[in-house]
């Protein structure tokens, strides 16, 4: 059953707006009666029945709802050091796929890759839309957020504010298993770009009591090593 999700629900009725509104009648060339999937903000997910579609807007019926079954118990947020290229475009699909519930870009010294803010602007609204494409494919219950580009002292000031932070250290640190109770509720993630992070910058980190963490004795390439945090941290928190 095709899966879409929508912002707007008041009583018994969805309003499914924009590209998916469009993709619901000009791709799919679905019409009223035809049956569909949403998911919405609360958690739920809502079988619903169309009632019209437009190519700007499409109104749905809820006929039943359930908590979605997809998502994970634990929260994670991933603070993404700005890699060369497109390599943010994978690390954004692959990691809504594995769970993850919100990703911030982030400037360190090692990155090379430094956009002004317009170019910034437009990267961010293209990485949300390759997540909430993700979402969907995957089944997500929510689209996780693309947050503002912040730098190296931003990020460490937010990611103090969760329950659990780590920072991945190519030069080695904690096992995860040390670190990660199965029962974390909320987790912050720092992986760094291409040339990983300056000493100073992993000490910083340290003093404001994040915890440095180690993915092995092997180098992973900045675009593989926050989806093997990823799949470990679901992994030690049962979600996989």
């Amino acid at each position: 059953m095709p899966k879409f999700f929508c912002e707007r629900k008041e009583g018994e009725n969805l309003y499914i707006e924009g590209e998916d509104a469009k993709h619901i009648s000009r791709v799919l060339r679905m019409g009223p009666g035809e049956t569909i999937t949403v998911s919405c903000p609360d958690g739920f997910d809502y079988e619903s029945v169309l009632q019209s579609c437009g190519e700007n807007l499409a109104t749905a019926k809820i006929t039943r709802s359930y908590p979605n079954q997809s998502e994970p118990s634990v929260k994670i947020t991933l603070y993404q050091a700005l890699p060369k290229g497109d390599k943010f475009d994978l690390i954004t699909q692959k990691a809504v796929e594995l769970g993850v519930t919100k990703i911030v870009p982030v400037l360190t010294k090692r990155c090379v890759s430094r956009p002004d803010e317009k170019a910034m602007k437009k990267k961010i609204a293209r990485w949300q839309k390759i997540a909430k494409e993700a979402a969907k494919q995957s089944g997500r219950g929510i689209i996780p957020e693309v947050g503002s580009l912040v730098d190296m002292k931003q990020a460490i000031n937010l990611m103090t504010k969760e329950e659990l932070a780590i920072l991945f250290y190519e030069g080695g640190g904690r096992r995860l298993n040390e670190l990660v109770p199965s029962d974390a509720q909320k987790i912050a993630i720092l992986i760094g770009s291409e040339g990983g992070f300056e000493e100073e910058e992993v000490n910083d980190a340290k003093k404001q009591g994040i915890f440095v963490a180690t993915l092995g004795k092997l180098i992973l390439r900045c675009e593989t090593a926050p989806l093997a945090a990823l799949a470990i941290l679901m992994n030690l928190t049962e979600n996989i």
